[in-house]
């Protein structure tokens, strides 16, 4: 088990870490125990009731949350005419075809989402062994295969975050930072239960939120009342 810093432990002295907290409280207390010099990310962790390795029970999309997470996200459009015009007017970092996926070929990944339109995905799909393992695949089922290129750009520039469910049945998503306001860092965390619990599959059985944890950067996770997201 790796060691322990002194900034964990004293975090871990402030709560019970066995206790199911109410929603409120939880984030509390990840706030009041985020103390790094930096400005620490706030993750929340739904471990679901799914199967991953049925294609009816995998769980993936995307949402914009109220209050963004604090983060500025580079964004990579691919698209041509007057796509790629309009990519460029709803504040795109990057904008182009086949010299972006020349520039990625020769192992430029200086950007942290990419935006297809569906007439660019022929050549696109070229990168999908460096894409993919990334997680930069532009897909349908999260938006960034569209037509729909200034609302793709506007809404990830404002907060739109991925979620996937991993093989263990787990969904990582940041809601915030640190310095959020508590209110903000709750209505985020509002947002991405009320999307995990309608995404249920009709095929899970069973308890479907089995836990939720929330968590900073740098501290111990703390554990949330999953029967206060249904």
């Amino acid at each position: 088990m790796p060691k322990r810093g002194k900034r964990y432990l004293e975090a871990l002295k402030a709560y019970d870490s066995q206790t199911l907290y109410e929603p409120e409280e939880a984030l509390d207390l990840v706030k009041a125990n985020s103390k790094a010099k930096f400005d620490e990310t706030i993750e929340v962790a739904f471990r679901l009731g799914i199967d991953t390795r049925h294609a009816d029970q995998q769980i993936r999309g995307a949402v914009v949350l109220p209050h963004g997470t604090g983060k500025t996200r580079s964004v990579l459009v691919f698209a041509k005419g007057e796509k790629a015009k309009e990519a460029e007017a709803a504040g795109a970092d990057f904008v182009g075809a086949e010299d972006m996926v020349e520039k990625i070929q020769k192992g430029w990944f200086g950007f942290d989402v990419a935006v297809a339109t569906p007439d660019m995905m022929s050549i696109v799909g070229k990168l999908g062994r460096l894409l993919g393992p990334k997680g930069l695949m532009p897909n349908p089922k999260t938006g960034t295969v569209t037509f729909e290129i200034e609302r793709a750009v506007k809404e990830i520039k404002a907060g739109k975050v991925e979620y996937r469910a991993d093989k263990a049945g787990i969904i990582h998503v940041p809601i915030g930072k640190a310095s959020f306001e508590a209110q903000k860092l709750y209505e985020n965390y509002r947002t991405i239960a009320d999307t995990v619990i309608k995404a249920k599959p009709a095929a899970a059985k069973g308890q479907y939120v089995r836990s939720i944890t929330v968590s900073s950067t740098m501290g111990p996770g703390v554990k949330i009342n999953p029967l206060k997201v249904l």
